[in-house]
This record gives structure tokens, C-alpha cells and sequence, in this order.
């Protein structure tokens, strides 16, 4: 125990650069001095016990338990964050407002770095340890798996770094080895380069989920090519950058597509390994109880235990499927679909009501539903969890990478590649759609052959796949389409507020009562038992058809649908979706004050 909390004070000192209270979470009132460094790694058992505090930083309210997972990654033309602007708190992240002095900022820039830090004293010490030099090939084999551990999360890391803060400082040693602790900013195309340069190595260290024994909780070889094709995109596509502060494009994208579509198509062939799991619903449902889904789909997951912020997740509690405080799970409601997002899908794709909650759970349990302006994301549910009552933390995993990403990867590159797709990544994207529309396959539609058609096929299909994941917003800066994203979906906002174009049918109201809730079933199977009114037979169709009554029938409620929706909602100061977005300059976040007052080699930059 006490070595293992050694390596964890060894690897506070660099959070010491940047904020000197940054560790203190990490320690507690025993003596750690007996330990030395190098004692850490004198066996694989002490070796592993300092990997294990490289995955910590994965974890918890400061990782991908919350603010990583659900609300740097805001917003997108998918979901938004719920409330009111204000720069200080998590609204002023989700309308790209953020002020410097936003603290949602400041812990998890330190928790990356804390966790870089921690895989660089792994990455110095694995290759000094005398398992190197004198165990078994069996226990340095093992000590080289740790290695290409440590290289990923590091990687994993700085990726999380740039993707919401651009350029920032690199380390690739332990900071007490640096003659100047304070560094500036290093180029991101610098730091990407090295981290699939890391990765490549790591995959000849690491092996594949069946031959490693590995859960979801713990990198496989799928994950580090996952990871590596995930980098390449990044690397080939757009970022804001500094000098001149424009959205650029990487050099030489036709090397980065290459290796994308290299590495994933070498997961897909690895069919054993990962494949589609046919139930897009059983993905997410593994997710709430640790379990791994049937077919291994989801190749990494970042996983959440212990009840506490530091190593537990919000996932469930802070968004996901509202219940009302009085019921008998409370909690969720923390992240708004737009109303629009739900009209992306058809109503033959079994992913919409999965993606999106038009439902509520109210004081007693039961299901009704929700004004169009309090629609959330649905792919996580407190319900679903055995947890009931105010507990906050639910230990729910994050998925970090999922098959069906890699092969819609694997399509992009594949057509950036070619100048149009091929059969196989034309195969790919249908079958993801193919999942979705499953008793229903009439319904998928053509497959784009041409490049620019097929390109867009990819945006609209990853919008629908992987909603609500921490992706989109992401996807769409590199891609360079956040800026005509924003605006379009302010225009099918404005669309659908007057009931123009595709949102001529969609009603302004719905009349329903309330039903039992069941969450034991399908989503589906959830809005199918909501009691709607209808002159029809389809009640499923109710909400494509205009009002169904001109008055609310007897025995049913109103619920505002189309009316939910006001100008407000659009254009205005305190609650106007993504209102203060600036092309050029809000697609980074500020970097947390106090880390540029406590190094002076660091700016802030893009207008902050």
C-alpha cells in the first residue's frame, strides 16, 4: 500500500507547476518517504500498482466521471447543457462564453497532467526496473504490456489536452527532470505526432482483448489502433491555431488518413475481437452495471467504482433520462437535446429514443411527457442502475471508444483517401444503419457513392451513432463545420419554432396521459406505453402530424411540443443555444488563470 501511495506522491510534482493544490486529493497522513522512486518498480506486482495510478486519472467528477465526459464536450448540433449562461460555471462552457476564471476548467486540465505525469515516471522507470534485466521473459513481457499501457493513457491525455485547449506544454520525461519546469506551449501537430508515433509502439506491446484476458476498463490492442486512427484524424483535420488564429487544416492529411484507415480496418478485421453488438440498446445498458456488452463493442470504457468523486462517475445522475426528485431514482436532466436532434432521426431508427428522452419520470414513477425545450439525452438512465434514492455517484462506465466509431472512421479515411468510397467502407457505414433500422431495412436507404456525398453521409451518420458520447463537437472542428453547424441548426431551430419546412408537420402540442414505467423496458417499448392522443391508428405517428385536436381531450394533458420552443431559445443572452460561439475563436477553451499566473512561459491565447 505504501508504494503504491509513493508513486502517487511522485507524480503530484508536476500538478505542482500549475496549481500547487492540485494534489492534495491525491495524499493522505502517512509517512511515504521510506519508498524510493525506483522501489516502485522492482517487481511487476509494485510496477502494476503505478500503472493502476495512471488509469486513476481517468476517473471521477474531474474525468470522465463528469466534466470531462459531459461538459467541456458541450455543444454541439446535438445537445446543450441545461439553464442559464453564465461564464463561470458550466453554461458559459456550453454557449462558448467560458471566462478564464471558469473553475469547470481548472481541475481536469490539472487531472491530465497529473496523469501524464504518472505514465511518464512508469514510462522512465519500466525500462531501469531489474524485471528488465533479470526476470523471466514471462515477467518481461508483462513489464513491456505496462509500458504500452502507459504510453496510450499518455497519449489519451494529451489528446483530451488539445482537442479543448489546442497547443500546451509537453512533457515526455518526469518533471523533476526538467532544468526548466516552467515550459511553454509546444505545437499540437508536434505533441500528435509523437503520441501515434508512441502508439504504434505500444500496439506491438499490448495485445488484443481475448489474449490479454482484458475487460472494457482496460486497454487492449483494439484501443491503442482505435486511439491511434482517432489522433490521425485529428492531425489530418482542422484546429484553431495560434499564429495566424485561424481554423487550419494539418500538414500532409494524406499520411494521418492513411494510418486511420490502416488501424481500423486492421480492429475490423479482428472480427473476434470486437464486432457490432446487435442491440444498439444492450451497448448501453452494459455500461450501468460494469458489465462488457455480448460482443465486445465497446473496446474501451473508462470504468467507475468506489461511491467517491475521485474514482466514481456522475454518468446517470448529472444527465440522462430526468427523474423527478420525489421518485424513486432522482436524478438526471442535466444535458438538453435539442428538438431538433430528434428530428434528425427517422422514426424506423430504433437509435432516436435511445438518443434522445422526450419523457420524464414523475414523482410516481411514472412516465410522462416532456416539453420540447426539456428533452435530454436517454442513453443513460439512473433507472437502469440498481441504485435508488439521492446518491449522486452510480458507477456507470464512460465509453471512450465503441466498433461502430472505428468503422465510420474507417469509411472517412477510406473515401479521403480514395476521392470516393470503396465497397468495403461504403459496407461499413451500411452496416451501422443496417443496426439501427433492424426490422426495418427497406427503410435505410442508398448509400452515397460520390466523395462529397458520401462525406456528409459520415457527418449525419456519426450525429445519429454516437450521440451524446462526447464526440460531435469534436468532430465537427475537425472536420472545420462548427461555425456552419451552429448556424444551421439556428436556422432549423427558427424552422421549427414557426413550423416551416421539415418541421411543417411536427405538432405544436401532444395530448397524452401517464403511464406506468417499466425500465426493464426498451426504449421503444417506453414511448410506445405513453398513452397519446390520435385520430389515427399509429400512435407512433403522432409526433409527424399536426395537433390532433384543435382542444385538449377529456382525460388527456397538454404537453408544449412544438410550442416548447421560442425565440428565446435561439438568440438570447442568458439561454440562446451556443449564443456566444465566435468562428476563429471560441472553438478552444481559456486555460484555467491561475495555471498562466503560476508559469510565466504560458499564454493565453485565441482572444481569451
Amino acid at each position: 500500500m505504501k508504494k503504491t501511495k509513493s508513486i502517487l506522491f511522485a507524480s503530484c510534482f508536476v500538478g505542482a507547476l500549475f496549481f500547487t493544490n492540485s494534489c492534495n486529493d491525491f495524499l493522505d497522513p502517512e509517512n511515504l518517504s521510506s519508498i524510493s522512486e525506483a522501489q516502485q518498480f522492482d517487481s511487476t506486482d509494485d510496477t502494476f500498482s503505478a500503472l493502476i495510478g495512471v488509469y486513476a486519472q481517468l476517473g471521477g467528477d474531474d474525468g470522465y466521471g463528469q466534466r470531462l465526459s459531459l461538459i467541456l464536450p458541450q455543444s454541439g448540433d446535438d445537445f446543450r447543457t441545461s439553464g442559464n449562461y453564465n461564464c463561470n460555471d458550466r453554461r458559459g462552457v456550453a454557449t462558448f462564453g467560458a471566462c478564464a476564471t471558469n473553475t469547470e476548467l481548472n481541475n481536469p486540465f490539472g487531472k491530465l497532467y497529473t496523469g501524464i505525469e504518472r505514465a511518464n515516471l512508469v514510462l522512465k522507470n519500466i525500462p531501469l526496473s531489474p524485471v528488465m534485466q533479470t526476470g523471466s521473459a514471462q515477467e518481461k513481457a508483462l513489464m513491456n504490456r505496462y509500458l504500452g499501457e502507459a504510453l496510450t493513457l499518455r497519449a489519451q491525455y494529451y489528446y483530451e489536452l488539445i482537442r479543448n485547449w489546442g497547443d500546451v506544454p509537453f512533457y515526455l520525461v518526469p518533471a523533476s527532470e526538467l532544468p526548466e519546469q516552467n515550459q511553454p506551449k509546444t505545437d499540437r501537430d508536434i505533441i500528435y505526432d509523437q503520441m501515434i508515433n508512441d502508439l504504434e509502439k505500444a500496439a506491438t506491446l499490448v495485445p488484443w482483448r481475448s489474449e490479454g484476458g482484458t475487460t472494457s476498463n482496460r486497454i487492449s490492442k483494439g484501443f491503442v489502433k482505435g486511439l491511434r486512427a482517432r489522433i490521425a484524424l485529428a492531425r489530418a483535420g482542422y484546429s484553431l491555431r495560434r499564429n495566424p488564429q485561424i481554423m487550419a487544416q494539418g500538414s500532409n492529411p494524406q499520411k494521418y488518413y492513411q494510418i486511420a484507415l490502416t488501424e481500423c480496418k486492421d480492429i475490423m478485421n479482428h472480427s473476434g475481437e470486437h464486432s457490432l453488438n446487435p442491440s444498439y440498446e444492450n451497448v448501453f445498458r452494459a455500461l450501468h452495471t460494469n458489465a462488457q456488452d455480448t460482443t465486445n463493442e465497446v473496446i474501451f470504457a473508462v470504468g467507475a467504482f468506489g461511491g467517491g468523486v475521485r474514482t466514481d462517475s456522475k454518468i446517470g445522475y448529472y444527465n440522462g433520462l430526468k427523474h423527478h426528485d420525489n421518485s424513486v431514482w432522482k436524478g438526471g436532466g442535466g444535458i438538453n437535446a435539442l428538438p431538433t436532434y430528434f428530428y434528425e432521426f427517422s422514426k424506423f431508427d430504433l437509435r432516436r429514443d435511445m438518443n434522445v428522452g422526450i419523457f420524464t419520470i414523475n414523482a410516481a414513477n411514472q412516465a410522462e411527457l416532456a416539453a420540447s425545450n426539456a428533452w435530454t439525452d436517454s442513453k443513460y438512465r439512473k433507472s437502469w442502475t440498481s441504485i435508488t434514492g439521492p446518491s449522486q455517484t452510480l458507477a456507470v462506465d464512460w465509453p471512450l471508444l465503441r466498433l461502430s466509431d472505428v468503422m465510420l472512421m474507417f469509411a472517412e479515411a477510406d473515401n479521403e483517401i480514395n476521392g470516393a468510397p470503396s465497397q468495403e467502407a461504403k459496407n461499413a457505414l451500411l452496416a451501422v444503419r443496417n443496426r439501427a433500422y433492424a426490422g426495418n431495412l427497406g427503410q435505410v436507404g442508398a448509400i452515397p457513392s460520390d466523395k462529397v456525398g458520401f462525406f456528409n453521409a459520415v457527418v449525419q451518420e456519426r450525429l445519429l451513432e454516437l450521440g451524446s458520447e462526447g464526440i460531435r463537437k469534436y468532430d465537427l472542428i475537425r472536420w472545420n463545420l462548427l461555425a456552419t453547424k451552429i448556424a444551421e441548426t439556428k436556422a432549423k431551430l427558427t424552422a421549427f419554432i414557426n413550423g416551416t419546412g421539415a418541421y411543417a408537420n411536427v405538432p405544436l402540442n401532444i395530448y397524452y396521459k401517464n403511464s406506468v414505467y417499466d425500465p426493464t423496458k426498451t426504449a421503444q417499448q417506453n414511448i410506445a406505453a405513453i398513452d397519446v392522443y390520435t385520430t389515427g391508428t399509429d400512435k407512433s405517428a403522432v409526433f409527424y402530424l399536426p395537433n390532433q385536436s384543435a382542444t385538449t381531450p377529456a382525460g388527456y394533458k397538454s404537453i408544449a411540443w412544438r410550442s416548447g420552443i421560442t425565440a428565446t431559445y435561439v438568440d438570447n443572452p442568458a439561454s440562446g443555444y451556443a449564443q456566444y460561439f465566435q468562428v476563429n475563436k471560441r472553438e478552444l477553451l481559456p486555460i484555467y488563470f491561475e495555471y498562466i499566473q503560476n508559469n510565466y512561459n504560458l499564454t493565453q491565447d485565441y482572444g481569451y
